[in-house]
């Protein structure tokens, strides 16, 4: 539950925030996933969400979440939460944001979901990279800069986690072979791209329709990367309907090889739930890596 302390605390966050005196009347705990405690707070203004989680074990994860909203945002293509604030007390971190209200799909809902995925990936930066390091689930994901789409998804995300799982022995010393052998190959695997703005963690989870009937996306990873990571993802835990793939490659079409190249760019989010959850993921590696 949310104690009276930072019960206080949030309500002068979002008072500074919304310009007027904020009254909470209700902290209600609602499911949020796995990762984070969240609740819907009842105010004088309506509803809020609020997620809360250790501020000394995930540093700058919220502050992190909150910029990648206004950074999705930002881009007026896909719709996301509006963040209002962020913080800790007594050692448990929060992030205020808007409460999304369900809706009705749209008929051509996963049309306009993938062309205004199009829209936001053509958002473009000078580097690979995102500035701070923020977080995939509860593991930092680094995002130092790089020109080169090969050297950032080694150095900043395969070699990193294969090593961190080589040490606490949940795979062998082959497997981290396989993955440095990969990596290597990068370069020859994957063609030039610019960098696009992503999600980061688009699975069938992270997305709601919203009040207007059309995708509404949360729970971001942002960074500038490769799209073809976002679309991957998508595929993952499910998968999006096979409209939105036609409708994606008609408004943004992908570069020859893509299909050949989807296990390469799951292989992260797969390391990232060996990782956290063990598992059959570390028979979807090693089917990834058998061609490398």
């Amino acid at each position: 539950m949310i104690d009276e302390i930072l019960l206080k605390q949030l309500s002068a966050a979002l008072s500074e925030q919304l310009k007027v005196k904020i009254h909470i009347n209700d902290a209600k705990s609602v499911h949020g996933g796995d990762i984070n405690e969240s609740f819907r707070i009842a105010t004088n203004e309506g509803y809020f969400f609020v997620k809360m989680n250790d501020a000394k074990r995930f540093p700058e994860m919220f502050a992190q979440e909150y910029a990648g909203l206004l950074e999705l945002r930002s881009a007026g293509a896909l719709q996301a939460p509006k963040p209002l604030a962020y913080g800790s007390v007594g050692g448990r971190a929060y992030l205020v944001q808007e409460f999304l209200t369900k809706g009705q799909a749209v008929t051509d809902f996963w049309d306009d979901f993938a062309v205004s995925l199009a829209r936001q990936h053509r958002v473009t930066k000078p580097h690979f990279g995102n500035p701070g390091t923020n977080y995939l689930g509860t593991l930092k994901q680094y995002n130092t800069p790089y020109s080169n789409w090969a050297v950032f998804y080694a150095f900043n995300r395969l070699l990193p986690l294969i090593r961190m799982a080589y040490d606490q022995q949940i795979v062998d010393k082959q497997m981290v072979q396989q993955v440095e052998s990969l990596c290597r190959q990068l370069p020859q695997l994957f063609p030039a791209e610019a960098p696009a703005l992503l999600h980061g963690d688009l699975w069938s989870g992270n997305f709601m329709v919203g009040a207007n009937g059309k995708a509404c996306v949360f729970d971001p990873a942002v960074y500038y990367g490769h799209r073809e990571m976002d679309l991957a993802m998508t595929r993952l835990f499910g998968g999006f309907d096979t409209r939105f793939y036609y409708a994606y490659q008609a408004a943004y079409p992908l570069l020859p090889d893509w299909q050949q190249r989807i296990g390469i760019c799951q292989l992260y989010p797969l390391l990232v739930h060996l990782i956290l959850f063990g598992g059959n993921y570390y028979n979807s590696i090693r089917e990834v890596l058998q061609s490398y």
